[in-house]
């Protein structure tokens, strides 16, 4: 049984109902109406009264009552140091693709925590695989219609799907959909293709199964990720598993676009997707922006480069001067992976008079990766391929390098390490005005 721990607040916002009260970082809620909240999304819950009583416990260890009349859904303006306060549900698969086993030892915890917490698939958009849950749960999920979750579904084949995640659980899935369609709620669901294993007849077969649930007013299955296996040289070497080729890229590629017209025709909509690293193994142009619809897998890599181009260029109207002094060069590193469709924003960054950046595409020495995607790039990275070069006045860092909140690589190293041994300023930058903005001020 999980013990809940009291929600412990890291952020006060300004001006909010909280900071008037006097609330402050290291306060912690106990309860709300004398409910004792699990997670975020119990507080987010609770909080939506007009009445509350809190018990609140200070920094200090005293506990507080504290009477709480506000509007019916307005933010009591806390943030806490997580969304759980209880335990993480844990990932009991074995799958051989998962990324956690495929790390070095003896980097920080966080790194190997295997979740399988459809919370954080509901808050944040996090993939679970639905074989985790006890029944409570579920119940939970119906009642507070937790919709949409993110579904780790690799194969729709019992058999298929449990060699894949060395569990026997893994074989209901095609009950488990049916069981979200007749509560009306949804999922996005993503399939990592393993060649060998859940490629060919078996990945045409698993995207028919999950189109199937794409019907009536509230798609049980909203969409589809279609993603390549990743592998490092960490891995276990008896896990089965070989990487993508350009041959078997460009072999998904045209079996997932005909099936993506078939169900275009057929629902109005390509349902599934392919992620950008497709097209970027095979050589092959990325589709055009038109193709990704509203973008419903972005955070799967599926038209994040296409979109990062398009946002870029509009910024770039906006905010790029003509000129700029004094002049500035600076070096941009990003994943090999971009490398071809970057190029024409580093000639637009470079039409401003004053200022020289390079891009440097670089592949990860670290995970042993020939195409590396930007986000997995470590400091080794950094410093296998930069060390004793002239980088200018600075690196442009993309913050997706980094760990969420902190300068740190997933190899541990911190940004002030890698800048000291570099002998060079680095500038993380978070999306495409800071980009911009970086370079020209």
């Amino acid at each position: 049984m999980s013990t809940i721990q009291p929600a412990k607040i890291t952020k006060v916002l300004p001006q909010s109902i909280a900071a008037e009260i006097g609330f402050e970082a290291g306060d912690a809620i106990v309860a709300i109406n004398g409910i004792k909240p699990r997670d975020l999304i119990d507080y987010q819950f609770l909080c939506a009264d007009e009445f509350l009583e809190l018990e609140v416990l200070d920094a200090r260890g005293k506990t507080h009552q504290i009477e709480i009349e506000k509007d019916y859904d307005d933010d009591l303006g806390l943030e806490f140091e997580t969304a759980l306060f209880d335990n993480l549900i844990q990932c009991n698969n074995r799958c051989p693709f998962c990324f956690i086993d495929q790390q070095p030892p003896g980097k920080r915890s966080s790194l190997y925590l295997k979740d399988d917490d459809y919370r954080l698939s509901f808050l944040y958009g996090s993939y679970l695989t639905l074989t985790n849950l006890p029944e409570k749960e579920w119940q939970r999920i119906e009642q507070m219609r937790l919709s949409p979750l993110y579904v780790s579904v690799h194969a729709t084949e019992p058999e298929v799907r449990t060699r894949l995640l060395k569990n026997p659980r893994a074989g209901q899935i095609l009950q488990q959909l049916k069981w979200f369609q007749e509560r009306r709620l949804q999922i996005h669901a993503q399939v990592v293709v393993c060649p060998g294993i859940n490629d060919g007849e078996h990945l045409e077969k698993t995207l028919r199964d999950l189109t199937s649930f794409h019907t009536g007013e509230i798609p049980a299955v909203a969409s589809v990720a279609v993603v390549p296996v990743g592998l490092t040289r960490f891995r276990p070497q008896e896990d089965e598993l070989v990487p993508v080729t350009r041959e078997k890229a460009k072999e998904v590629i045209s079996q997932v676009k005909l099936l993506c017209q078939e169900f275009k025709q057929k629902y109005g909509s390509n349902v599934a997707w392919l992620a950008d690293e497709w097209f970027l193994i095979a050589g092959e142009e990325l589709p055009s922006e038109a193709e990704y619809e509203e973008y419903p897998q972005l955070d799967n890599g599926v038209g994040s480069i296409r979109l990062f181009i398009k946002q870029f260029t509009h910024a770039a109207n906006e905010l790029l001067p003509a000129k700029i002094f004094p002049e500035k060069k600076l070096t941009w590193v990003v994943g090999n992976a971009v490398e071809t469709a970057f190029k024409p924003l580093v000639k637009q960054l470079n039409n401003v008079e004053g200022l020289d950046v390079k891009m440097r595409a670089l592949y990860s020495d670290y995970w042993g990766q020939n195409i590396s995607v930007t986000g997995l790039l470590t400091g080794h990275d950094l410093l296998y391929h930069l060390k004793g070069q002239d980088l200018g006045d600075g690196i442009l860092l993309p913050s997706v390098m980094l760990k969420h909140g902190e300068l740190i690589f997933l190899d541990d190293m911190t940004v002030e390490e890698v800048s000291h041994q570099l002998n060079i300023s680095i500038f993380p930058v978070a999306g495409v005005e800071d980009l911009i903005n970086t370079c020209c001020q």
